[in-house]
């Protein structure tokens, strides 16, 4: 039985646009891309050009500062675009697949029979070692490292975002494929909901397996690595999405790189919210034609309605997003009285509505910010829904004034920017935490560099 680790502090969104647990057939994508900005960290440097044509599997561009580390492509088929942007920065490399899909064969290998140096080759050759991140700086790993140890948490938090219950359907083996490769290069833990009943997870071997309780951000793997094992300076560990775990199960079991993924379509502006099975990359278009509700006054944000990124029906779906929202813009809506009116159908934190007292409710909630930004106010907004044995407002004060001292002192070697997304939504001053902590851990980590 997995220890139980209760979270007390939190909130849950409840959004309009749960998606059904079907899966809708989407039509293949005709094109697909990497953007190497998914990859936080990375210096690009591609290894093939416009007319070039390459199979699933083959590698698109690789680290500049860790060559072995390679990017690869999702399908077989013809380099159609290598788009660069200001001083020749690439922004996405874009594949035309074939008709018939023809894959690198890496071979079917025994994990067992492997060692953790082989296990991270095999993974650098395949492409899917950039899928894993470290902390501290929540930056793609360096393959030079030793980790302390590997998190992965099966479940996500988030508004909207997928069961991963439902996606694992199909794909146990695989799973604990990867789980047992990933415990080959250094100890590994599996973080689960309390609600979670697979045996695949709740009896995942080769890892040590934490079940939490609470509201989000408990899916949120930087809070489990703090209630379970806080990461102190000097030390390194490494942290994955459930679906790459998948990915890496399926490269040993079948000799092939298939990065096929479940996500949810999910969203108060789609007609159906349901899950649709499609590969990384593929084009947004694919996934959201015939499916929205209208075309105008929307937002379409690749991933999740908190960490997630502002999108169109041009771009591709992000390397690690697992879900495409779409929810009402705002710039459509005027409001008499604004918030001064009394109402049951918006949401606040502060119960400034009587919608509070609607415990099961969901809400329709759009992009508008509904203020400016403003002097930071210290009223402990952040503290009360922020579960980790941080003061979050303090580092973000720091993190602002650059002082680095008091950014190591306050923790910022244990968070990523995504585990500040809450507290940006509840904050009265308006201000871009996840921007102002990625900025802090890029200035930190160049600083140590």
């Amino acid at each position: 039985m997995a220890e139980i680790i209760r979270l007390r502090k939190g909130l849950d969104i409840r959004l309009l646009g749960t998606p059904a647990k079907e899966i809708t057939q989407v039509e293949a994508a005709g094109q697909y891309a990497l953007c190497p900005d998914d990859f936080t960290g990375v210096t690009p440097k591609p290894v093939v050009k416009e007319q070039q044509k390459v199979k699933a599997g083959e590698a698109l561009f690789i680290d500049k500062n860790n060559p072995e580390v390679k990017f690869v492509s999702p399908v077989s088929g013809e380099v159609v675009a290598v788009n660069r942007g200001a001083r020749r920065k690439v922004m996405s490399i874009v594949v035309k697949p074939d008709a018939e899909q023809s894959y690198v064969e890496f071979g079917t290998k025994s994990v067992q029979s492997l060692s953790g140096e082989e296990v991270k080759k095999a993974l650098m050759e395949a492409g899917l070692f950039g899928f894993l991140r470290q902390r501290p700086y929540d930056v793609i790993a360096n393959p030079n490292d030793t980790p302390r140890g590997i998190f992965v948490s099966a479940f996500d938090s988030k508004p909207l975002a997928p069961d991963f219950e439902f996606v694992l359907q199909g794909n146990e083996l695989d799973f604990q494929t990867g789980l047992s490769a990933l415990a080959k290069i250094a100890p590994t833990t599996l973080g689960i909901s309390a609600k979670q009943t697979n045996p695949t997870l709740t009896q995942a071997k080769n890892a040590d397996v934490y079940a939490f309780k609470g509201a989000h951000p408990a899916g949120n793997v930087g809070v489990q690595i703090n209630h379970i094992s806080p990461v102190n300076k000097g030390e390194v560990v490494w942290t994955l999405d459930p679906e790459v775990v998948i990915f890496i199960g399926r490269l040993f079991n079948k000799g092939v790189v298939d990065m096929t993924r479940v996500i949810a379509v999910a969203g108060e502006e789609i007609a159906k919210p349901s899950y649709a099975k499609v590969l990384v990359g593929a084009s947004l278009a694919s996934i959201l034609d015939g499916r929205l509700n209208r075309n105008e006054h929307i937002r379409i944000i690749n991933g999740n309605v908190l960490t997630g990124v502002k999108a169109s029906k041009e771009d591709f779906l992000g390397a690690f997003a697992n879900m495409v929202t779409v929810i009402p813009e705002g710039d459509d809506v005027n409001e008499f009285m604004g918030w001064i009116a009394p109402r049951f159908g918006h949401f606040s934190v502060s119960r400034s509505f009587f919608s509070w007292m609607c415990c099961k409710k969901q809400f329709s909630i759009d992009a508008r910010i509904k203020g400016s930004e403003r002097h930071m106010i210290m009223s402990n907004e952040y503290d009360k829904v922020f579960p980790m044995d941080i003061f979050p407002e303090y580092l973000i004060k720091a993190i602002i004034t650059g002082n680095i001292d008091k950014m190591e002192a306050y923790g910022i070697y244990e968070v990523a920017p995504e585990d500040f997304a809450l507290c940006e939504f509840v904050d009265s001053s308006k201000l871009e935490l996840q921007r102002i902590v990625r900025e802090g851990l890029n200035n930190l980590r160049a600083e140590m560099a």
